[in-house]
């Protein structure tokens, strides 16, 4: 018998083979299997909420009695009726280049002089990263009261050198600010995580940039800052990521500053002083919880989401262009 008797003779295994599909459907079983916990969580808590925060964006829905279409009523309502919205946006975008910004750059220099020590390293660690752990609440009224214009701690050393005394919570020009330096005094967070980062870059590279005569600076900009750039990546994505969800300081150092600190049928202004601590998730909280608009305020949520997005996307187009640069 020829070789291509024999040859065509043997049975072929190939996709009409019933034993070889049965084999690549267990294969696909068994990897759904070991994917289905991250595909039921993807679902439950991602796939699902976003659908349908897109669904009730088109809607007229108040909770309570069944939605109704009503196109693009919703996205004209708050694009151009609702006279929080741009407000808003205009300070978390603030608040986004100007705070996520400082505590990237503090948590790094923290975390450069903490590493650095070679005596009470580990008191200095404690003494910074003590303030994260403090609620938040707790830390914004702490820091409403430290800064009041007229009988807080600041003013009053500020007075005394013949400095000018901000109005700090209660001066739409100086409440940003006084949001950041609270941010700053919380940055613990950033500062360990960029000390683990230090501690892990080669000391031979150092050893070889200072045998080439290399400085301080240049050490840094040669060598430590593209051995740390995922992290730096990463702290600027997840400070936008929190800041986009910033609300709980804001809303309590308006509502102390302006007096209202509690209580039933006291009326507050959101945004206390002149909006300027009004941020994105505020006004979703107002819409979907205070008015009963889930349909204006999936919009709001869903400009939101867009906009983290586009800010993620932009900053990993950057760091890979980057990376190729340097290739």
């Amino acid at each position: 018998m020829t070789t291509a008797h024999s040859a065509a003779a043997r049975p072929r295994a190939g996709r009409g083979d019933p034993a070889l599909r049965a084999k690549h459907v267990r294969q696909r079983l068994r990897t759904a299997a070991f994917l289905s916990p991250w595909l039921i969580g993807f679902g439950v808590f991602f796939a699902y909420p976003l659908v349908s925060t897109v669904y009730f964006s088109f809607m007229k829905y108040d909770g309570f009695t069944a939605p109704t279409w009503v196109g693009l009523k919703n996205w004209s309502y708050v694009l151009g009726d609702y006279p929080f919205f741009w407000p808003a946006l205009g300070n978390t975008l603030w608040l986004i280049a100007v705070m996520v910004s400082l505590r990237v750059v503090f948590g790094l220099g923290i975390g450069l002089l903490v590493t650095r020590l070679r005596t009470g390293g580990g008191l200095f660690r404690t003494l910074f990263y003590l303030p994260y752990l403090a609620p938040p609440v707790a830390a914004t009224m702490s820091f409403v009261f430290l800064l009041n214009p007229g009988t807080g701690p600041a003013n009053t050393v500020l007075a005394a050198l013949g400095l000018p005394e901000p109005g700090w919570f209660n001066d739409p020009s100086w409440s940003k600010p006084s949001l950041t330096i609270l941010a700053l005094w919380c940055v613990g967070d950033l500062m360990v995580i960029f000390m683990a980062a230090l501690l892990d870059v080669p000391k031979e590279q150092y050893e070889a940039a200072e045998l080439d005569g290399a400085g301080p600076w240049q050490r840094f900009r040669y060598v430590t800052l593209p051995n740390i750039s995922p992290i730096v990546l990463f702290a600027v994505v997840t400070g936008i990521i929190a800041t986009m969800q910033y609300y709980t300081e804001p809303i309590v150092a308006a509502k102390v500053a302006s007096g209202v600190i509690g209580g039933s049928g006291q009326q507050f202004e959101p945004g206390y002083p002149d909006r300027s601590t009004l941020t994105v998730p505020q006004i979703v909280y107002n819409l979907g919880f205070q008015r009963f608009d889930t349909g204006a305020a999936c919009v709001v949520a869903l400009v939101l989401f867009a906009l983290a997005m586009v800010f993620t996307a932009f900053l990993m187009r950057r760091r890979s262009g980057f990376l190729s640069a340097e290739d």
